[in-house]
């Protein structure tokens, strides 16, 4: 059994709009770098691992290329997987606890509100180059601790623009907000660049409208908005401001669920596997017991049991029980017409005359004739004469 994903589109009641994200719900802490590489195999904007935590969850999100300090749409599918999959009860707020600090999620009727700190940007300087990378002239430039923000004279340019993500890359910041007034029934209209961050266009943004509710709110004079993030998917998102915090509403629809196979560098979990096929001296099937790690130890009586490593070598368990065989043609490790015991130093039983010396080393060829002049043979071979 393996780890549950759940594929959700976000700030969106349809599937295939909106954005997706992929939610890992964890039974334990795993470390960043499994992480980052469960995220880059699910290649979506963002891929959210959460674990439960002293009054809440841990969250953090992760895109195919870097962690990221805050992300809405996988905060936003993330409490959907908690309340759908009663984790959570359903009248029961999320409450997460992330790198930007507690982030609380609610149900308000088909809508889920996210409560994200505001991240208000500041007038700046437009950076060489970015004018030349949008492919049009900025009506304004700001700037928050995450990303420039940009806004344009229309809905028109912000819905026609195709940048070049190349030059945005180079540019200093998570990513680029390029807005601007936008028709009804929506206040404002945004999308969202940061190749940088492995994303050339994010389809619905949360994070970006901690920055773009406070910079409409002063400039429509109005705290309760409605917004559309113009991308290919697109996506709607309700936002109120609230002094330093944000409110941002939303829905959420599933898409897929799977389970994740691959849950360490190791590997995948998996039954000890099956016993080959073999027979006794007797004709019956030959005793195997499952050793240490899952792996199978054989009988010592089987003619034709396989080592791990070689093809005709009997090797008994790791607790130095002597392997003796009456196979003829049985070859050790090191050179045909040997069989080697077990790791203790065993004695070397061969049968007379079973295969050629001429490959064998002085000491064993003088062992091999010793024994077959003396006639001596092992309990198991001379069970199966």
């Amino acid at each position: 059994m393996g780890l549950r994903v759940v594929h959700v589109d976000a700030f969106t009641d349809t599937p295939f709009r909106g954005n997706p994200a992929a939610v890992c719900v964890l039974p334990a802490p795993r470390d960043e770098r499994w992480m980052q590489d469960v995220a880059r195999e699910m290649n979506l904007s963002e891929t959210a691992f959460l674990h439960g935590a002293p009054d809440g969850w841990s969250l953090r999100w992760f895109t195919p290329t870097v962690e990221v300090a805050l992300c809405g749409h996988a905060t936003l599918a993330s409490a959907h997987v908690l309340w759908e999959d009663s984790d959570l009860p359903r009248d029961r707020q999320a409450r997460f606890h992330t790198k930007s600090g507690l982030l609380t999620a609610d149900r308000r009727g088909a809508w889920i509100e996210l409560d994200f700190p505001a991240k208000s940007e500041a007038p700046t300087p437009a950076p060489a180059g970015l004018a030349e990378a949008l492919g049009t002239a900025p009506k304004y430039v700001g700037r928050n601790q995450f990303d420039y923000l940009v806004e344009l004279d229309s809905e028109e340019t912000v819905r026609g623009l195709t940048p070049d993500h190349a030059a945005l890359a180079k540019l200093p910041v998570r990513g680029v907000i390029v807005t601007s007034r936008a028709s009804d029934p929506y206040d404002f209209a945004s999308r969202f660049f940061a190749p940088g961050s492995g994303i050339a266009e994010d389809p619905v943004t949360g994070s970006s409208h901690c920055a773009l509710g406070p910079f409409w709110s002063a400039r429509l004079g109005k705290s309760e908005l409605l917004a559309y993030q113009a991308s290919a998917r697109g996506g709607v998102v309700r936002v109120r401001v609230v002094g330093d915090r944000v409110k941002l509403g939303g829905q959420a629809v599933t898409v897929l669920r799977a389970d994740l196979l691959w849950i360490n560098r190791r590997g995948p979990r998996r039954p000890p596997p099956r016993p080959p096929p073999g027979l006794d001296c007797g004709g019956k099937a030959a005793a195997r017991t499952a050793g240490p790690r899952g792996r199978w130890t054989a009988d010592a009586s089987e003619p034709h049991a396989r080592s791990r490593r070689e093809q005709g070598s009997l090797r008994g368990d790791r607790r130095g029980s002597a392997a003796e065989a009456s196979e003829p043609h049985a070859r050790s490790r090191r050179g045909q017409g040997s069989l080697r015991g077990d790791r203790r130093g065993s004695p070397l039983n061969i049968r007379a005359g079973t295969a050629s010396s001429r490959r064998a080393p002085p000491l064993r060829r003088r062992r091999a004739r010793a024994g077959a002049s003396s006639g001596r043979f092992s309990r198991a071979a001379r069970s199966c004469r």
